[in-house]
């Protein structure tokens, strides 16, 4: 194998495993220690730099950066990094000092945004001061866009949002809520320089089976039905009643059903348990607070008497796999299974909609209706039109959302500045030694034995009588430090230099994990199979140096490496050491 590319500032980005899995790229290990040092205030400024939302994040965020940190591989649950995030959050100090303060001054262009959720929430905090003129419209008659309509209160306080939301409108950005955009051409016309599309998938999938147009008075699409509670349109409903679908949505609507008098709320899903779309915590507090998932079960009709909805009827299936691990929903033959209800919330998915785009502007749309969209600028086949968001390339989640919107804000001032939009700002780097004296580090770099921290809970009793108590507790201070300390310091790189290595294995004696060789060259798959530990993770990546006085080289496999800094103790001439890599992604402005 070639020595391996340090310089490459993407090589040790994916070494930290959770800010690399991170949409955003927040810088992960940065913030926890900071919590961990009580600076409460500075890590939530960390967060806001990427995630833009840490109070919101830090209690919904689909967190994929936790599958992917260091510590699973070592004990079975991973740090609580979303967690830990609202721990920033809920501690804060006064932030007056370190987020911008409007007025900017102006550059005279103009940017209008169409919707008021995460994505176009983002570019507003991007580009407002550089000295853009934003203008935001959003049918709603405040911003947060589906963070406000479909996330229930007992998830995301009304207060957290709103003080979020307010740190970025209050940079000046000119807001015109309460209004529906029902024609880009409309706006096309006026004097913006740019129009950014961040209206998100507001549109619930139906269910197309027999009885539903008689049964509509009480058959219910997810999304808008949580928007209904969430501005207190709707406040009750039936004691039974079914969610279809195995989603997050679909978990907020059995839990937000139990909270609005519904007594006996089943959630019936046609995959296996194991293979909802729902995230397995979101699934344990539905379960928690008594409902139960039923899996296997497709809908066949729904079922009246007199005119009324009674239930639904249901066909038991199970899955069966193919060569290729494809997986189709065969019917068991038992009888179907009737299930009643009185009401029935549909949460099967969401979709994009396009009703106010006119299809003679010169916009080009899929097979799919949707806008043709550059995946690295977020152009439109209209220069002046971006989107981002859901309204990109379809649902995810809010942390991608966010993430789309910071290139788009990027392309949006390449464009303004009449640049190439595909000559992107480069990521800031940096790697800086961690030593303070001869076995000290700048970090705590002990590997505790913890395990994951539990988060405390609100009484049920209370939180299913008012759907606006927050259930989750967050963590106290104390625990929270407890928790930070499992991190791994992923960020802090084991860097080795060649010219000072004397070859004398004290690194491979000392190394808890096996994780480094002494070894002749060879190509990877081999080299991979002879390590002192073989290295099967073939993601990750090998650290290979240059040949050495002996002609070996040094492996170290990333993999499971628990960066405990002992190799730069024992090292007898310093060719190893311990240095903190920065990565901090480019935004618009760089």
């Amino acid at each position: 194998m070639q020595p391996t590319n340090t310089k490459d500032p993407e090589y040790y980005h994916k070494v930290v495993d959770c800010q690399y899995a991170c949409p955003a790229h927040t810088p992960v290990p940065e913030y926890i220690r900071l919590i961990a040092a009580e600076k409460y205030t500075e890590a939530y400024i960390v967060n806001w730099e990427s995630n833009v939302f840490p109070g919101v994040l830090g209690r919904t965020c689909d967190r994929p950066c936790e599958p992917a940190c260091r510590r699973v591989r070592v004990e079975e649950e991973p740090v609580a990094i979303c967690r830990l995030k609202r721990v920033a959050a809920d501690n804060k100090g006064d932030l007056s000092h370190y987020i911008p303060q409007g007025p900017f001054p102006s550059n005279g262009k103009k940017i209008a945004l169409i919707g008021g959720g995460p994505a176009s929430l983002t570019v507003a905090r991007d580009l407002a001061p550089l000295g853009y003129e934003i203008h935001l419209f959003d049918e709603q008659p405040a911003g947060g866009g589906m963070m406000r309509t479909q996330i229930p209160s007992f998830r995301l306080p009304i207060s957290v949002l709103e003080e979020e939301v307010g740190f970025i409108l209050n940079m000046g950005i000119h807001t015109q809520f309460l209004t529906y955009v029902d024609s880009l051409k409309s706006v096309l016309e006026k004097d913006y320089d740019v129009v950014f599309v961040g209206t998100g998938a507001p549109r619930g999938r139906n269910l197309d089976i027999p009885g539903r147009d008689e049964a509509a008075a009480h058959i219910h699409i997810g999304i808008d039905w949580l928007q209904s509670v969430a501005f207190e349109h709707t406040a009750s409903i039936g004691k039974n009643v079914i969610v279809l679908g195995g989603g997050n949505t679909a978990m907020d609507c059995c839990r937000t059903a139990r909270r609005l008098g519904g007594e006996n709320v089943k959630v019936l899903v046609r995959s296996p348990f194991k293979e909802m779309k729902a995230s397995p915590w979101e699934k344990e507090d539905a379960m928690h607070e008594d409902i139960p998932i039923l899996d296997n079960h497709v809908p066949v009709s729904f079922v009246l008497e007199n005119g009324t909805l009674t239930g639904m009827m249901f066909e038991i299936v199970h899955a069966v796999y193919d060569s290729n691990g494809k997986r189709s929903l065969v019917p068991t033959g038992e009888p179907h299974v009737f299930i009643p209800a009185d009401d029935v919330l549909i949460a099967i998915g969401q979709e994009n909609s396009f009703p106010w785009i006119e299809r003679d502007l010169g916009m080009e749309f899929d097979k799919w209706d949707m806008p043709v969209v550059d995946e690295k600028t977020y152009q439109s086949t209209i220069p002046k039109v971006f989107f981002g968001g859901d309204a990109a390339f379809g649902p995810k989640n809010i942390i991608t959302a966010v993430a789309q919107a910071h290139q788009a804000a990027i392309s949006i001032d390449l464009y303004c500045k009449e640049s190439v939009l595909t000559e992107r700002p480069h990521p800031m780097v940096n790697l800086v030694s961690q030593k303070m004296g001869i076995h000290e580090w700048s970090y705590d770099s002990m590997v505790t034995i913890d395990q994951r921290f539990v988060v405390p809970q609100a009484d049920k009793k209370l939180t299913l009588c008012n759907r606006k108590m927050e259930v989750e507790l967050g963590f106290d201070v104390a625990t929270a430090w407890k928790e930070a300390e499992r991190c791994l310091n992923c960020d802090i790189q084991t860097v080795f230099r060649e010219p000072l290595c004397i070859e004398c294995d004290a690194c491979v004696d000392i190394c808890p994990t096996s994780c480094i060789t002494f070894t002749t060259n060879g190509t990877e798959a081999e080299l991979r199979s002879r390590l002192k530990a073989p290295a099967l993770t073939l993601s990750q990546d090998l650290l290979v140096s240059d040949v050495l006085p002996t002609k070996r080289v040094m492996v170290k496999d990333e993999d499971v490496c628990l960066h405990c800094g002992l190799c730069a103790e024992r090292c007898p001439t310093a060719a190893w050491d311990m240095q903190l890599f920065s990565y901090n992604t480019a935004k618009a402005g760089a």
